[in-house]
């Protein structure tokens, strides 16, 4: 990955405590896993950005490497990469999401 879109990345990443790369927007989502992920934050309530990687090939190719994570969406927390859809579901039906949000958003 060449160092301009890993700024990018980086940059983008760092512009919330919790950042979402996916496909659509978090008032249109265009994917069943990316609404998943919209529908559990909405349920905690915590602020959140959004990267719709349809409009941008290079983003939504190089958070897969940045990640080390094949699939869309990514959900970043203060800079980490937490999980997809599936990790954050589980999270969330284990009280284990609310409690790291808490946490990280509280520092």
């Amino acid at each position: 990955m060449d160092s301009a879109l890993k700024n990018r990345i980086e940059t983008l990443v760092a512009s919330s405590p919790v950042f979402v790369f996916m496909k659509g927007s978090k008032l249109m989502p265009q994917c069943g896993f990316s609404n998943n992920v919209v529908q559990v934050l909405n349920a905690l309530g915590v602020p959140y950005e959004t990267f719709d990687v349809l409009s941008d090939p290079e983003i939504r190719q190089g958070i897969k490497d940045y990640a080390d994570w094949p699939t869309i969406p990514q959900v970043y927390l203060k800079g980490e990469f937490l999980g997809g859809s599936d990790i954050l579901i589980e999270m969330y039906n284990s009280g284990e999401l609310r409690e790291t949000m808490e946490v990280a958003l509280a520092s």
